[in-house]
């Protein structure tokens, strides 16, 4: 199996409240080239279990492991995408992809036709001379995914990338990333409290429970792509997410939030 978490659990001691278990005994295998949503409402741990993949974070018993290999520190392999986009301000959309080239000692040149070819990609051409300021939160989300896929990472973990964005954005993004994923079949898991967008992407949901974060369930999602967020095989899998965390009805979802 290409990821094996097995027995992961993440202690914290906290100075005024003592000892807090984030996660425990997670087990969970992904296959390479799989998209997988993380889902749970806020405090479950998800970002816990994502920073243990990425090698930021080590757990206090048991293992991650890729190819085989344990998961000590972070790796080229493994591209992170936060929520606040991580774009250097002072750099344009060109200057900003480029940035993880920088650090492989890929010639100037080389790096300019990378960085060109990611931005033609996710669809900025026209804006690569713009700096963030410039640019809508949507399009520096798509710079972020295009500096990250340009260093052509084995694993993209995305932490709630899309949930600063408006609703409107927030569907484009997801359509984007869909699209990103169909062309580069890199493995993605993807952290998320929403649960149209975990239906919406995922080959699997990974439904975690409240802290501490265990895994309660896993659900498939063999829905063909694209996905129709309105058509009766995507609204029964969503009904079925929801049942899941106990909601009767989709007013229920503020306890996501």
């Amino acid at each position: 199996m290409y990821i094996t978490i097995s027995d992961a659990s993440r202690e914290y001691y906290l100075k005024d409240k003592g000892k807090m278990t984030a996660l425990h005994k997670v087990n969970l295998e992904i296959e390479e080239g799989e998209f997988i949503c993380l889902l749970g409402p806020s405090g479950c741990g998800k970002s816990t279990l994502l920073n243990m993949i990425a090698g930021f974070d080590r757990p206090t018993s048991g293992s991650v492991k890729i190819h085989g290999e344990v998961v000590t520190k972070p790796s080229e392999n493994r591209i992170t995408i936060f929520q606040n986009y991580g774009l250097l301000p002072w750099r344009n959309v060109l200057r900003n992809v480029e940035l993880g080239l920088e650090a492989k000692n890929i010639s100037k040149k080389e790096r300019r036709q990378i960085a060109e070819e990611y931005i033609e990609l996710v669809g900025l051409s026209a804006y690569k001379h713009h700096h963030p300021a410039q640019l809508s939160g949507g399009m520096q989300q798509r710079v972020a995914l295009a500096r990250a896929l340009a260093v052509d990472p084995e694993i993209l973990l995305m932490d709630e990338p899309f949930g600063a964005l408006d609703a409107m954005t927030r569907m484009s993004m997801q359509d984007e990333i869909e699209r990103l994923w169909q062309e580069k079949k890199k493995t993605i898991i993807f952290v998320t409290h929403d649960i149209e967008e975990a239906v919406f992407l995922a080959d699997r949901i990974v439904i975690m429970t409240p802290s501490p974060g265990r895994i309660k369930s896993i659900i498939k999602v063999p829905l063909a792509r694209k996905r129709d967020r309105t058509g009766n095989d995507f609204i029964k899998i969503r009904d079925r997410v929801f049942e899941e965390f106990g909601f009767k009805d989709t007013a229920e979802v503020d306890f996501f939030i």
